[in-house]
């Protein structure tokens, strides 16, 4: 035992091959970028005949848009700098009397978009895990007020009794019923007839609740509440429901499970999930007031009972614990089909650029499957882990009036000290859940989540890390969460822009990472990558936009932009493109996915970037001058079976907001023009060294956006893109086109 006790709890892997071939591809790209930039620049500051000023303002707008992108690149470098991957040892951690206790925050908003049944899939998911159930309290934030969801939980602490048990004597990994009894394939592991008839119990009994909960999911219970009118209200589930059929020692191995609903008035703002979740901080302060603190989606479930653990090997690592705010496990999602045609499982982000940014300093909390350690939120830096025991009033203007509170903030301060589990404040609870209780406070400015972002998670990362903090990304074999992806391109458009406006939001902010970040967090280049999530929605929409319309302008009208086939520049943006898309896809395929993973990844940024990107980015100007307030809408966790089945045919389904379908229509069949007019100039005129490049561009838009051609010209399903729509794209196109012609004539 003395020999396992002195063995690291963590590794630390650095990929030093990546390494290696990132930083010579950045430093080839570079040089190349340099001269392509030297080739715009050198046309304004040497005479030609042919320069006139709709050439001039054509190679004005694409040199700049050269620059956006120059400048977006070598920001994303920053994850590419020293990539690095952890290794967890549980098996290492001392004996359970020793681990601290945890707090699971568990946030829904709307049941009719976050059905009830998979909501409370996720309570009973996170109230298995394999962890000391005396040291784990669960607890809901109920945002909608919906009467289902707290007879949703009641009925759940009822299963609990039986669910737990049988999880726990058979080492069951899945712990979500749901997912476990679709998955037949686990029970491989146990087999016998005791087991057997046990599960089938089980299965019985999770059938009578998922009908209990469906039947009281009635259209009342389910819009009752989901106005921002209703008072606070809290429950200690388990003391205040019984069931004699269960054994009393069964009833003590249950983690403590509450309910709460903050209260929410028209005239307060209420700060979308940020301001629920400092509900919930505050209010598990004076319950349970765990060190910790488990951030989940109600669709992630846990689908490693191990994941606390594994988390406690970093947050209990001596070298690291005490600067140590987060650990972030990826996102990952059971419903992705083989094609994924919408990037619904963020391939890019989870599988390669947060080991990246874990290399410099650690990710910024990502939404959902985070450890984080509950001093972080409760203190203006890192430095001031010490509460001021002599000044009372200006702990009251930092957290609040509430006595009992601070008291916690003090006891919080001692991370030895075994969290007891003590009667329910269920006064003072109500209080620190009042829509009034943060006025005049520091609650979402220095303390707490951050507010002024419906980015709450990727805006608290980012002021974590600015004081001084760190984090670590932890990505196990086994997916430790498992949560329902986008499935259709309504949703995932929707959530696209609403990310991109919370991103913007902090970008056009005073912490701004480029301003506020490089003298504040971990490392200079751990800014650059807050700098690259804040700043990358404005650097594609606006050079997307350029390049989908001005180069074949510009060739209808016969202007080039780009140099001929003979000249030695040729070869400079050839290399450009091919080594950016080579580079793309050499990280698809070392990540373990296919060359249709890269084609669906290309197709999809250039949708969301004239899209989801652009309404993202007004959105957060508008918000910013004032024209609109912000709003949040949860994505819809409800599948529809026909889109469903499209998706996973991997057929794009084009059901969405005219707003979305029309700009990305207008500018194929516009690229579709330009590339017609391209061939017969070339076939004609000849012009195929003047025009290869201008030429090649909308042949490459249009092949990659094939499915847009398939869904306006071919198509006749319900999921095809509307005749109406496609006629209303060609009269923009038309527009784009007489503009061009007035500008560039």
């Amino acid at each position: 035992m003395e020999s396992s006790s002195k063995l690291p709890l963590h590794l630390c892997h650095v990929h030093k091959l990546s390494i290696f071939i990132n930083r010579t591809h950045i430093f080839f790209h570079s040089i190349a970028l340099v001269f392509l930039l030297y080739y715009r620049a050198s046309f304004f500051f040497f005479q030609d005949t042919t320069k006139t000023k709709a050439t001039t303002l054509a190679w004005l707008l694409v040199f700049v848009s050269e620059i956006f992108l120059s400048f977006e690149w070598l920001l994303s470098q920053s994850f590419r700098w020293r990539p690095v991957s952890r290794t967890a040892f549980p098996e290492r951690l001392p004996g359970d009397d020793k681990l601290p206790a945890v707090d699971v925050f568990i946030c829904t908003a709307n049941p009719e978009k976050e059905p009830t049944v998979g909501v409370m899939n996720t309570v009973l998911s996170a109230m298995a895990m394999d962890y000391p159930p005396e040291k784990l309290h669960v607890y809901l934030s109920d945002d909608g007020g919906a009467a289902v969801t707290l007879k949703g939980m009641r009925e759940a602490w009822r299963f609990a009794k039986w669910w737990l048990p049988f999880c726990r004597r058979y080492g069951i990994k899945c712990r979500a019923p749901e997912a476990y009894f679709s998955a037949e394939e686990e029970d491989a592991d146990f087999g016998g007839s005791e087991f057997i008839e046990e599960r089938e119990d089980i299965k019985e009994k999770y059938e009578v609740f998922k009908k209990r909960v469906r039947e009281r999911a009635t259209v009342g219970d389910t819009r009752r509440g989901l106005s921002r009118d209703h008072p606070a209200v809290i429950e200690v589930i388990q003391e205040t429901s019984s069931d004699d059929a269960i054994q009393e020692n069964e009833t003590e191995n249950m983690p403590l499970l509450v309910y709460v609903s903050r209260e929410k008035r028209p005239s307060h703002p209420h700060h979308f999930k940020a301001g629920a979740l400092n509900v919930l901080l505050r209010v598990s302060g004076v319950i349970s007031n765990s060190p910790y603190v488990l951030g989940l989606d109600c669709d992630m479930h846990c689908h490693d009972p191990s994941s606390a653990r594994q988390a406690m090997c970093f947050h209990l690592d001596p070298k690291i614990s005490p600067s140590l705010a987060l650990v972030q496990f990826p996102q990952k999602f059971h419903n992705i089909s083989n094609n994924d045609i919408y990037d619904s499982q963020l391939r890019s982000t989870f599988w390669l650029l947060w080991q990246g940014f874990d290399g410099v300093g650690g990710p910024c909390v990502s939404g959902t499957g985070y450890y984080i350690k509950r001093l972080s939120l409760c203190s203006n830096s890192i430095h001031e882990v010490e509460f001021p025991d002599g000044d009372p009033m200006k702990l009251r203007q930092s957290f609040g009036p509430s006595n009992e509170f601070i008291k916690s903030l003090h006891q919080n301060n001692k991370p030895d000290m075994l969290i007891h589990r003590k009667n329910a404040l269920l006064n003072e609870a109500q209080l620190l859940a009042s829509c009034a209780f943060e006025n005049g406070t520091e609650w979402g400015e220095e303390v707490g989540f951050m507010y002024g972002s419906v980015a709450e998670d990727y805006f608290t990362g980012f002021r974590l890390h600015c004081k001084g903090w760190i984090s670590v990304y932890c990505n196990p074999p086994r997916p430790q969460f498992l949560g329902s992806g986008t499935t259709n391109l309504d949703d995932f458009l929707v959530q696209g822009t609403r990310w991109t406006s919370g991103l913007v939001d902090v970008a056009i902010s005073k912490f701004c990472p480029l301003i506020y970040g490089p003298l504040k967090t971990y490392t200079f280049v751990q800014s650059m990558c807050y700098a690259e999530l804040a700043l990358f929605p404005i650097f594609y929409f606006l050079p997307l936009w350029c390049f989908a319309t001005i180069p074949q302008l510009c060739l209808l009208n016969g202007i080039p932009l780009y140099p001929e086939f003979s000249n030695s520049y040729f070869i400079v943006f050839s290399f450009v493109f091919l080594s950016s898309i080579s580079k793309h896809l050499y990280e698809v395929l070392s990540t373990g996915f296919t060359f249709r993973h890269w084609i669906n990844e290309q197709r999809i940024w250039m949708m969301k970037s004239i899209t989801s990107r652009l309404y993202g980015s007004v959105d957060a100007l508008m918000k910013k001058i004032g024209m609109r307030e912000a709003s949040f809408f949860p994505t819809n966790k409800v599948d529809d079976a026909e889109q469903l089945k499209r998706y996973n045919m991997g057929v794009f389904d084009f059901q969405t907001s005219i707003l979305f379908l029309a700009p990305m229509a207008a500018l194929v069949i516009l690229n579709i023009a330009s590339f017609a007019v391209g061939i017969s100039r070339v076939i004609f005129l000849g012009e195929l060294d003047k025009f290869f490049i201008q030429v090649f561009i909308p042949f490459y838009v249009i092949l990659m956006n094939y499915p847009i051609v398939e869904g306006m010209l071919i198509r006749k399903d319900s999921g095809r893109i509307p005749p109406s729509v496609t006629l209303l794209s060609a009269i923009v196109s038309l527009i784009f086109y007489f503009l061009g012609c007035i500008i560039f004539m």
